[in-house]
């Protein structure tokens, strides 16, 4: 599995970090952006960026987004079809958004997080497999079906 990463300006110094931990966990990485520290950048471009690959390869790939507060990176990833994307703040909000909600990008807060507490939040979410519980398989199926129902308007 490929794991694509990139991060603004804010989100520069630990996308760094967090790509190297996440090589040394065994898995590929593509890094999306920003190749060097620019305090002029902007977030939209680098998210839109992982996004459109995970959506391109929704089961197959994941992608990790960051800026300051997570939010915009978030906001931009989620627009794309077939993205879930979560903003995690907690190794638990990390593991039930894979378990509960099968995401496939991690929208990262790197004003909020400290380098130890992402790892642990980017290994859990890595980990975490899908619940085979039939109420968050149903609930997966509306989303799919609101997705196929927006396209369609």
């Amino acid at each position: 599995m490929i794991i694509y990463i990139g991060a603004d300006h804010r989100g520069f110094q630990l996308k760094e970090a967090i790509k190297e931990y996440v090589k040394n966990l065994g898995y590929q990485v593509s890094d999306l952006g920003n190749s060097a520290y620019d305090e002029n950048d902007d977030y939209p471009g680098f998210s839109a960026a992982v996004a459109e690959k995970v959506s391109a390869d929704p089961t197959g790939s994941r992608g990790i987004v960051i800026c300051g507060s997570g939010v915009g990176v978030d906001v931009v990833a989620n627009k794309f079809r077939g993205v879930r994307s979560a903003l995690a703040f907690s190794t638990d909000q990390a593991g039930a958004s894979r378990a509960d909600d099968d995401t496939n990008v991690l929208a990262l807060p790197a004003d909020f997080l400290d380098l130890d507490t992402s790892k642990k939040i980017v290994s859990i979410w890595l980990q975490t497999p899908i619940s085979t519980d039939p109420r968050y398989k149903r609930r997966l199926e509306e989303v799919r079906a609101l997705e196929q129902k927006l396209k369609n308007q």
